[in-house]
């Protein structure tokens, strides 16, 4: 009776144990049919219209090119500075490159080379954004930059959608995540690299995270920093964004500290410190630069200070920037982890959305404010309903009061004529 029944035991083990396999085989076999699923049509004339679009265009701009280059031998672009033509050629260039990147994304789309299509689109995305930038620059925030950025989200979401890493993984496995994420949550490591090649996970939800915070905490250290020893006793408000207590450069800085370091937070501090003092130090130029260049505007001037490189970082503030990088990875990091770990883990994704679409608004309200302060010193009157609100709601002296650490000039941009 006992065998009988042990008998009968096992079975009905076999039978689980077949009915689990079966189970995960027809998994199997839907990931392999997903994976294999051909692209929409949609995308196809997309894909079509990007080659079409890239092969017609591309003869054009090669042959502006040709003609900027006789007209600039012949002396035309006199009148403009010198930053000014090489901003130009530089987005001409641009355009010739996002012009065959576009081609060639069409071909892999066509192909249905989804992984390759992704990568092609990621590198898109890049060179957008500096073709975004040198826009600004030159013609300030016009349509061309709208059309640009809204084909940049749309880039964004392809990417997401080509890559299988991104959507049929995700859709494969995401009950299993949720289990570990619950269990991460609970023991507090949430946000941990996994592969253990770095500390966190270089995610949205940690870069976001990072970027806001150290927003708020680069601010109040400037803003003691600047009560204490540049002008003691007196406040000044450093902010840099229209709303809020951010200061976006120590958030873009600390991103980009992050991402260069994440791998180093086991390594020696010295070279810890180089490095953070070199990205900081190169950063800090980049944005200033930026910031002269698009609205004319100079935020700090280092001049005749010590290692000054034409004003817009010096070899004290490289050296805080280096400092600041050992203490974030070694110090702020895990306490950041620790953190972001407080917010709820089925809160956390609702919450990121809504905190970053207010973040991008803030954003973008800064940089057309921004824009319209430009036009108004530049003797622009206002030519949309844009820059009708822009002079009523942030007009010269709100701005002033807001920046208080800016001053703008239009001379000082390069903006063509």
């Amino acid at each position: 009776m006992r065998n009988h029944r042990d008998a009968q035991h096992d079975a009905q083990a076999d039978e689980k144990l077949e009915s689990e396999i079966e189970a995960l085989t027809a998994k199997e076999n839907e990931a392999a049919s997903t994976l294999k699923r051909k692209i929409p049509l949609p995308l196809k004339v997309f894909a079509i219209l990007c080659i079409v679009a890239g092969v017609a265009i591309l003869p054009m701009i090669g042959f502006v090119i040709v003609v900027m280059v006789f007209a600039f031998r012949e002396g035309e672009f006199a009148g403009d500075s010198t930053a000014s033509t090489v901003l130009f050629f530089a987005l001409l260039a641009i355009l010739a490159v996002l012009t065959v990147m576009f081609v060639v994304f069409g071909i892999r789309l066509l192909r249905d080379k989804r992984r390759h299509a992704a990568q092609t689109a990621e590198a898109l995305t890049g060179f957008m954004v500096a073709g975004i930038l040198c826009d600004i620059m030159l013609f300030g925030l016009d349509g061309t930059v709208i059309f640009f950025a809204a084909f940049l989200v749309f880039l964004v979401v392809l990417t997401s959608y080509l890559d299988p890493s991104l959507s049929e993984e995700r859709e494969l496995q995401r009950k299993l995540r949720d289990m570990e994420v619950r269990e991460d949550a609970e023991d507090g490591t949430l946000g941990r690299d996994e592969t253990g090649r770095g500390y966190i996970a270089l995610n949205f939800f940690n870069i976001f995270w990072i970027f806001v915070v150290c927003c708020v905490l680069g601010l109040v250290i400037e803003s003691v920093y600047h009560v204490l020893v540049v002008d003691p006793g007196h406040y000044e408000d450093r902010a840099g964004m229209l709303y809020g207590p951010f200061s976006p450069i120590y958030g873009f800085g600390a991103v980009l500290m992050t991402m260069a370091l994440n791998r180093f937070h086991d390594k020696n501090v010295i070279l810890i410190f180089l490095v953070s003092a070199v990205i900081g130090g190169a950063f800090e130029y980049a944005v200033s630069w930026f910031m002269q260049y698009a609205f004319g505007i100079v935020a700090w001037d280092y001049t005749g200070t010590f290692l000054s490189i034409d004003g817009r970082t010096n070899g004290m503030f490289m050296a805080m920037w280096g400092i600041l990088g050992v203490v974030w990875i070694k110090l702020c990091l895990p306490w950041m982890l620790k953190l972001v770990n407080l917010i709820p883990w089925n809160w956390r994704y609702a919450l990121t959305t809504v905190a970053a679409v207010l973040m991008i608004a803030d954003g973008v309200m800064t940089l057309v404010a921004l824009d319209c302060w430009y036009g108004r010193e530049a003797g622009k009157a206002p030519d949309s309903a844009i820059a009708e609100f822009c002079n009523e709601h942030y007009d010269n002296d709100f701005m002033k009061e807001r920046f208080q650490s800016m001053s703008i000039d239009p001379d000082r941009a390069t903006r063509a004529n």
